[in-house]
């Protein structure tokens, strides 16, 4: 593409697309791109670099993988209606959440134990997203301190998503943990209280809390530090049962109910200074009346990328659903299967505001820490870009239904995609 054309000088997010004649170029200096960012080609990438472990842990689904294979059934039912000769020199990706300005409706969904995939953990996700001005959802699960994520993130736009624990005193000082560290939304995720049932992690005893990796998120709280003391249980001497009762603080599968979220509001709101409030994992109609009736903010349409219920709604079709039911009340969200920037317009166009990514980071992650997440981040938002140019599509507003054109609802049992 010619980098002098008008489209740079319109737009107020960089010229994204440019990273693809950047890997063009590559060759004439002595150079090729670190890696192939096609989703299948990432899966066996992170295969060969992971431990078996940390493979099983990113790639396991739920039961049988059929939610996952319903996701990703989803998305292909929905087909992409192109527009021509549309002036798209003036094009722009440029979305808004939360009254942060980002680069593109993408963000890095929240993703737990980064450490099983780079000894670095989660400090070089959230470095890249300030870099790229995405959001990133740091995750109750992770395995760097509160601190550490929000300095490796410096400005960046920030979201806590939060596995509440039963213990109140725990959640409070989480929260106040997250405020303090400029996280400036509060994603509840209600779709794992626990685990669920996925073969090869259950078969190979892989739960890494359980061995002493991971729990530093919870380590490094005051009154996580007081609750060890009260039990006996000495970190240093004993890691595997101080991160046994971490994460039994957290995927603790005892279920909290609606009648408690108004309280959690209320307390983020407060600590918070009224910042932003939100679920995630939200499948059903009634619920995401629920939620407007409550008064979250926001709600992440989500199956967990077929990670907890076998057998369940494709997250695309919940969407669907979910916006022809609450429209404008509440700020819809969208993760669960996304592969590419096809996936992402189709989100869109069928009614979310934002939509967020997961696996695909972890296996850049993965494959090559910084670089790697870079790498596949940049290659996903010059896809993006390159769509809405070849499409003819000016700015994220303009992607409606009327963009696609879609089949009737039919899964037949195929052959399982490998566990992307």
């Amino acid at each position: 593409m010619d980098t002098k054309g008008p489209n740079k000088n319109t737009r107020s997010t960089p010229q994204w697309a440019e990273y693809q004649r950047e890997n063009f170029w590559k060759s004439n200096e002595g150079q090729v791109p670190i890696f192939d960012t096609d989703p299948g080609s990432l899966e066996v990438l992170a295969k060969k670099k992971l431990t078996q472990n940390g493979w099983y842990y990113a790639s396991s689904n739920a039961g049988q993988s059929y939610t996952h294979t319903a996701n990703r059934q989803a998305f292909y039912r929905h087909r992409i209606i192109p527009r021509m000769l549309v002036d798209t020199n003036t094009r722009d990706t440029a979305a808004e959440i939360f009254g942060h300005k980002v680069s593109a409706p993408i963000g890095f969904a929240p993703i737990g134990i980064n450490r099983i995939y780079n000894p670095l953990g989660e400090l070089p996700v959230a470095k890249v997203a300030k870099e790229l001005n995405l959001p990133y959802c740091f995750s109750t699960a992770g395995s760097q301190p509160i601190e550490d994520v929000a300095k490796a993130n410096g400005d960046g736009p920030r979201f806590f998503q939060l596995y509440m624990p039963h213990d109140d005193e725990l959640t409070i000082s989480l929260l106040k943990r997250a405020v303090d560290g400029g996280f400036t939304a509060c994603i509840l995720t209600v779709d794992t209280w626990q685990l669920g049932w996925r073969h090869n992690d259950v078969n190979t005893s892989n739960y890494a809390f359980y061995h002493g990796i991971g729990a530093d998120l919870g380590l490094s709280d005051p009154i996580f530090q007081k609750r060890l003391v009260e039990a006996g249980i000495d970190p240093k001497t004993m890691p595997n049962e101080a991160g046994a009762k971490w994460i039994d603080n957290v995927w603790h599968g005892r279920a909290h109910s609606w009648e408690k979220i108004p309280w959690l509001i209320n307390t983020w709101k407060e600590l918070s200074g009224g910042k932003p409030f939100c679920l995630k994992g939200i499948q059903s109609v009634d619920d995401a009346r629920k939620a407007v009736e409550i008064g979250c903010d926001g709600i992440v349409v989500s199956n967990h990328a077929g990670r907890q219920v076998d057998g369940a709604i494709a997250s695309l079709d919940a969407l669907e659903n979910i916006v022809d039911a609450v429209r404008d009340k509440i700020y819809v969200m969208f993760d669960s299967g996304v592969r590419g920037a096809s996936d992402v317009l189709k989100a869109l166009a069928l009614g979310a505001k934002f939509v967020f990514v997961g696996r695909l980071w972890i296996w850049g992650l993965s494959i090559m820490g910084e670089h790697g997440v870079r790498h596949v981040m940049k290659s996903l938002l010059a896809d993006f870009d390159i769509l809405l140019n070849v499409a003819g599509f000016q700015n994220i507003s303009q992607i409606d239904r009327s963009a696609l054109e879609s089949y009737e609802k039919s899964y037949p049992l195929l052959q399982q995609e490998s566990c992307l």
